[in-house]
């Protein structure tokens, strides 16, 4: 008799699986021809991973919490579209896009 911290991991099932590739192929695809909805994307979609952080105490690093964006299923689609509005606003619309690279 197999213990539970024994047993493989489960495979997803396949409705859970075809919403993940849909939710993936909706934002790998969606095309970004609106200078208003791009600088949103541009605002809502960090330019690095926002949850690494450094615990300290009195100077001294306690802790070291590493970036958790690639646990994010759909992370490289995001990156991706960030992308595109970027290269939109910039290619498209003239616009400075130092502003959102920081």
């Amino acid at each position: 008799m197999q213990s539970a911290a024994l047993k493989p991991p489960s495979s997803p099932s396949p409705f859970k699986a075809f919403c993940k590739n849909l939710v993936r192929r909706y934002f790998a695809t969606l095309d970004v021809e609106n200078p208003v909805v791009a600088r949103r994307i541009c605002q809502l979609i960090p330019a690095q991973c926002p949850f690494e952080r450094d615990v300290v105490l009195f100077g001294h690093q306690l802790l070291h919490i590493p970036p958790m964006c690639k646990l994010n299923p759909a992370y490289d689609e995001f990156v991706e579209l960030r992308f595109r509005a970027l290269v939109f606003l910039a290619d498209q619309c003239g616009e400075d896009v130092s502003e959102y690279c920081h």
